[in-house]
Order: structure tokens, then C-alpha cells, then sequence
């Protein structure tokens, strides 16, 4: 074939489209299950962390294994949903996505530490640049807070992207998030301001944006639980 050719050209680059675009079909399937994978430790990871435990990549199976004896769905009302129940990735409040409106309930994983009862909920929200998240670990009375993790997918480094470091998520242990029979939820507010009627916790300085994106997510995201909180509260 006359290289000099364009028929040639077409035919060489439609060729070589192909082969890229099998080859990388081909590596995105060979991949496939150890990102899966990755994605599975790292949520492990997140939930623990919201227990003040930090476990490597390694670990983290093993002792997400070993402390969350319970996960299921519940309604907004606070009733479990039949058939939810499960801990691995393959079921229901591991699997489904928080932020999908259409799903079949709201995650809870209940986990034993140090002998003592913990419920960890899931979080979205808003921040300045994009959707930030996190775990909220809460004590058998459904108020304490024992813990949290927060992430982020594109907030500013120094300033809003602080969210994630212990010094901001350790505030929150001992939190209130019943107030008189109420849930309150925990304010973020600015370094020095306070609030009357619920806990709260300084913001990050220069991220106003994203503290309140977190203040909001605590307060609407954490409140799609009220009711199965408060009925944790009343048991008490």
C-alpha cells in the first residue's frame, strides 16, 4: 500500500484508535476490582477514624471487621428497614450512596469500642468548591458525640481543606446533639462567637464558606436522623 496515500493515513490512525481503545478497556477491566477494593478500605478507613481510631490501608479490614457488629437502613422515621442488614461492602448501608434521594433508606453502622455502644452516620454537603462529607460517631444515647471524620473534594488548602485535621474534628467529642428533648444538632461558628440554644465549635479561620457548609450538613444531613436519634435518647 502507497504510504504517501491518504487512504493509507485514515486506515493506519482508525487502526491505531482501535488498539488504544482496546487497551485501555482492557487495563480499566483488569483494574476494576482492586479500585473497587481501594475505594471499600478507604470508606473503612473513614468510619474509623470517626471512632478516633486511624488504621492503615493494611489494618483497616480487619478492625473495621472486628468493631462494626451491625449496619442496616432505616426510614426517616427511625424504623430499620427489614432485610438491610449487613456489614461488607456488598450490602445495603455500606453500598448505597447517602446522597442519592431515591434510596431505599439512610445507612447506620453500629460498632462496639472498648465495650461501650457507638451508631456512626454518614454526612453530605456543600462546601465552598465542591461536596464535602464525613462520619459522625455517636454514643448509645444518641446525643454524645463520640467522633468524627470530614473530607472534601476541592476545598482550599490552609483555609476550608482544615476540616479534615484532628484539631477541627476533636472539638466535636462530648457534643450535644439533643437539646430539652430536641435535636439541636452542633453549630460551627466563627473563632470567638457562640451559641445560645445547642453546642458548638470554632470554624475554620479565613474558611467561613466551609464551616458553614459544614454547620448545614450537620444540621440537615445528621438531621434526616432526628427521629432514630431521639428514640435512642428517650431509651435512655
Amino acid at each position: 500500500m502507497n504510504r504517501e496515500n491518504s487512504g493509507y493515513t485514515i486506515i493506519y490512525a482508525a487502526v491505531m484508535v482501535i488498539l488504544v481503545a482496546l487497551g485501555l478497556a482492557f487495563t480499566h477491566q483488569a483494574l476494576s476490582d482492586r479500585q473497587t477494593a481501594n475505594v471499600n478500605i478507604d470508606k473503612m478507613q473513614q468510619i474509623l477514624r470517626s471512632l478516633n481510631i486511624n488504621a492503615s490501608a493494611a489494618e483497616a479490614q480487619q478492625v473495621y471487621d472486628e468493631l462494626v457488629q451491625n449496619a442496616y437502613l432505616i426510614t426517616p422515621d427511625g424504623v430499620k428497614v427489614e432485610g438491610s442488614e449487613g456489614t461488607t461492602p456488598n450490602d445495603p448501608a455500606f453500598s448505597i450512596d447517602p446522597s442519592d434521594e431515591a434510596a431505599a433508606g439512610l445507612p447506620v453502622f453500629e460498632a462496639i469500642v472498648e465495650g461501650s455502644q457507638k451508631y456512626i452516620i454518614p454526612m453530605q454537603g456543600t462546601g465552598l468548591w465542591g461536596p464535602i462529607w464525613g462520619y459522625l460517631a455517636v454514643e448509645a444515647d444518641g446525643s454524645t458525640i463520640y467522633g468524627s471524620e470530614f473530607g472534601h473534594q476541592g476545598e482550599t488548602p490552609g483555609l476550608g481543606a482544615e476540616i479534615v485535621m484532628l484539631s477541627f474534628r476533636e472539638q466535636f467529642i462530648g457534643k450535644e446533639l439533643i437539646k430539652e428533648g430536641h435535636f439541636r444538632s452542633v453549630a460551627v461558628v466563627k473563632p470567638g462567637q457562640a451559641t445560645s440554644d445547642r453546642d458548638y465549635v470554632d470554624g475554620i479561620s479565613g474558611g467561613t464558606i466551609t464551616s458553614k457548609g459544614v454547620d448545614a450538613m450537620l444540621l440537615n444531613s445528621v438531621g434526616q436522623y432526628s427521629k432514630f436519634l431521639l428514640n435512642l435518647n428517650a431509651a435512655q
